[in-house]
């Protein structure tokens, strides 16, 4: 019998942010988060020191899931951003840098908790007013009729991400291509409450981007030889299809949902597999022309199937079987025993393709918006970052139709949004204290610690030693190289705003990024200017965006409120 260890009392530590080592370790994770950021944010690298996979990414999905986190308020902050990203794809690094950004500013005010607290949530209703209404100074409505906009939205996300390895060029083509995508999704009968359909990536690694394409449909991966083994059909109607989830390889141990019933001295093998070509009977007396299986099918029923002109694909897998029942219509199999007339569907139009090196089986639908987005990129790293960076384009664009208005990127927003509330909590402080027992100076302290923290996550998108500026009429993000002239004309240095929205030949006056200033009313750009620049915008996704502002604020506003941590060491 092993010795029994006595219990361990629990460890308790009270005020963990006065902790120098908790401080460090929200620097380290803030530095990592801040080193990511942006088109020009550096990669990472994260393996195992025993071995395993690399991982290379600068996206915070990626980075978070293969990034050990052990201290208890780290994995606070770690898992809301992880469920922001699991929800809306986007802005887990704006997330995290803003919420630390926060706790390290509040953190040398001085103010109690509780005061904090309670002036964050009124600072944070009146960002998420503000960005909601149409006076918006940063906010751009999308116009559905034209896909400037929308494909500003997807280079945008695309450029963000360095690990993909794109050229300008292949940027522009997957850009269209996945805005194609999206569009094949949209159903054509769409009324007020669309149901949206579904885009499968189909990966092709180790070839050129430009070779990437979008076809409607599915595509399904196939050997060789079974592409030699498939008889062409042509048929003038529709192809009866038939969509198995369960195995008809004949294993004992994976019958599905039926019973097998075998009289005593019959081989049980031999029972199994009457009762496959049995199915196999009636799916031909029924005209199947075509079967799918999620798993394995018996040789001895793929080659009687054939011999009656069915085409047998197996090994489709699980992550095709939900698209697959929709572009068919039919309602997967879970059993051996009689089929239901009404679990079979139709599908347009069945054909062979080959990309690359690798063949396909391409079923074609009557309408249902379904499709396939080839993908190529030139290694495994690369591709595998690219997936990640479609994927989250193609949410953006599904969050975009719910709400129909994108942000201004490129750190635009922050510096705008900062200016706002400057202004606002010194010309009306009355209207957000609302009687909650904080002083103006208190509002003022707190105001100016939460825009700089905006202004501090706009500025970590330079990572290369140059100026940020801000100008005095719009409230933009403007960039300096490094190693300019201490005297210059601004306009002789400055090509255009973050965004893209303002050229530096416009009437406007810079001054440094948290250098001190007057409280001004940033103006509000006009719809038609951002449609004339809307070929050069950089534009982030309105809703993740919101919801990564709300996260932060709240985050950070659960951190600084805690007292203790206890930790059970047992």
């Amino acid at each position: 019998m092993s010795r029994l260890e006595a219990k361990k009392p629990s460890f308790c530590r009270s005020e963990p942010l006065t902790s120098e080592r908790v401080r460090a370790t929200l620097s380290v994770l803030k530095g990592i988060a801040t080193s990511c950021y942006g088109p020009a944010g550096r990669l990472k690298q994260l393996h195992n020191g025993l071995g395993g996979s690399v991982c290379t990414t600068s996206q915070s999905a990626a980075l978070l899931a293969n990034l050990p986190v052990t201290h208890p308020i780290l994995k606070i902050l770690t898992t809301s951003v992880q469920n922001h990203v699991s929800c809306f794809s986007d802005g887990g690094l704006f997330t995290a840098i803003l919420c630390c950004n926060l706790v390290e500013n509040v953190q040398r005010i001085g103010l109690t908790p509780t005061t904090v607290i309670k002036l964050n949530k009124q600072l944070l209703s009146l960002c998420t007013s503000y960005l909601k209404s149409e006076a918006c100074g940063c906010r751009i409505p999308v116009n559905f009729s034209s896909t400037q906009i929308l494909l500003c939205l997807v280079r945008s996300i695309l450029t963000s991400k360095p690990a993909c390895m794109l050229t300008t060029k292949e940027v522009d083509h997957i850009s269209a291509l996945i805005l194609r995508a999206f569009l094949l999704t949209i159903p054509e009968n769409a009324q007020d409450h669309i149901i949206l359909g579904k885009s499968i990536i189909v990966p092709l690694k180790h070839q050129r981007v430009i070779d990437s394409t979008v076809l409607p449909g599915i595509l399904i991966e196939i050997s060789e030889v079974q592409l030699m083994k498939i008889l062409p059909i042509k048929k003038s109607d529709s192809f009866k299809v038939a969509l198995f989830c369960v195995s008809l390889s004949g294993d004992l141990s994976d019958t599905g949902e039926g019973n097998v019933v075998v009289s005593y001295g019959v081989s049980l093998e031999s029972a199994v597999l009457d009762q496959l070509l049995n199915l196999g009977r009636q799916l031909v007396s029924d005209h199947v022309d075509l079967v799918l299986c999620q798993k394995v099918i018996h040789p001895s029923l793929k080659q009687f199937l054939r011999t009656h002109h069915v085409i047998a694909v197996d090994r489709v897998g699980v992550a095709v079987m939900e698209p697959l029942s929709k572009v068919t219509g039919t309602r997967p199999i879970g059993s051996l025993d009689s089929i239901s007339p009404s679990s079979y569907g139709s599908v347009k139009e069945l054909c062979t393709a080959k990309f690359g090196f690798k063949h396909f089986f391409h079923l074609i639908p009557n309408e249902t918006a379904v499709c396939s987005l080839l993908l190529c990129n030139r290694n495994d790293t690369a591709w595998d970052e690219l997936k990640l960076t479609c994927q989250t384009a193609l949410h953006a664009l599904q969050l975009t139709i719910k709400e129909p208005c994108v942000l201004l990127g490129g750190g635009c927003t922050e510096t705008h949004l900062a200016a706002y509330i400057r202004h606002k909590t010194r010309s009306e402080p009355e209207g957000i204290l609302r009687d909650d027992g904080c002083t103006q100076t208190e509002l003022q302290l707190i105001a100016e610690a939460f825009c700089s923290a905006l202004e501090s996550l706009a500025g970590s998108l330079e990572h290369d030693g140059g100026e940020i500026l801000t100008d005095g009429k719009y409230g933009h993000f403007w960039s300096v190289q490094a190693d300019s002239p201490s005297v210059v004309n601004w306009p002789d240095l400055l090509s255009r705003c973050g965004c893209g929205l303002y050229s530096s030949q416009e009437e406007l006056s810079w001054s440094f990024l948290r250098s001190a200033r007057l409280p001004f009313v940033p103006q509000t750009c006009f719809p038609c200017e951002a449609s004339d620049s809307a070929g050069n915008l950089t534009l982030d996704c309105f809703t993740a965006k919101l919801s990564g502002l709300q996260v932060a604020v709240e985050t950070a506003n659960l951190i600084l409120d805690l007292s203790y941590v206890i930790e059970d060491k047992n």
